[in-house]
């Protein structure tokens, strides 16, 4: 184990400020904790952080978002492009680097988010602690991905719960910036 790197539920706890604490913070830190096993995890390279404005006015204080996007193509196509190293960075257009199995340690986008696949149910469910590199050691969200054939293709449902307030105007546009957009155009190119 890396020094400062935690093992428990309570160390991870104990590095967010008290008057920090909510509910969706303390169930991201106990998903990473049980996500980070000792000695299996090191930390990649630190790379440049995206800028970020802080939300403000009636967003400020939310910690959660939904989203569902029909996608042209199976469950089983969506969920290895958003598993699979090579897939995620051919449409992403950015390095990447997944272990997809449940406990797998990820980091995308060249290193700018990083975090552990907690539950995987192949074609129908990813479930990741999730954090920007930017953030504060140790503050994580859980990214829930729920896929459903629909039609000839794929609803996917997005639930990105637990993220510190004043992250919600940059992550909400920045799903369909980074994630959908990029998918959408890549399934629509005859591979």
């Amino acid at each position: 184990m890396n020094p400062g790197q935690s093992n428990s539920f309570c160390e991870v706890s104990m590095k967010i400020s008290v008057n920090q604490i909510t509910r969706r913070r303390a169930m991201g830190a106990a998903a990473a904790a049980v996500a980070f096993p000792a000695g299996g995890w090191r930390a990649p390279a630190q790379q440049p952080a995206m800028e970020e404005k802080p939300t403000t006015g009636p967003n400020a204080t939310r910690t959660s978002l939904h989203q569902e996007i029909a996608l042209d193509a199976p469950p089983e196509r969506v969920f290895n492009l958003l598993m699979d190293s090579k897939l995620f960075a051919a449409f992403t257009g950015m390095p990447a680097t997944i272990d997809p199995k449940a406990g797998g340690a990820f980091t995308t986008f060249g290193g700018l988010v990083e975090g552990r696949n907690v539950e995987l149910i192949p074609n129908q469910r990813i479930v990741q602690a999730w954090r920007p590199t930017s953030w504060d050691p140790g503050v994580y969200s859980i990214v829930h991905f729920e896929l459903k054939t629909a039609n000839a293709g794929t609803m996917l449902a997005l639930d990105h719960t637990g993220f510190p307030e004043g992250d919600f105007d940059h992550l909400d546009p920045g799903w369909h910036l980074r994630y959908w957009d990029p998918l959408k155009k890549y399934l629509a190119t005859p591979q």
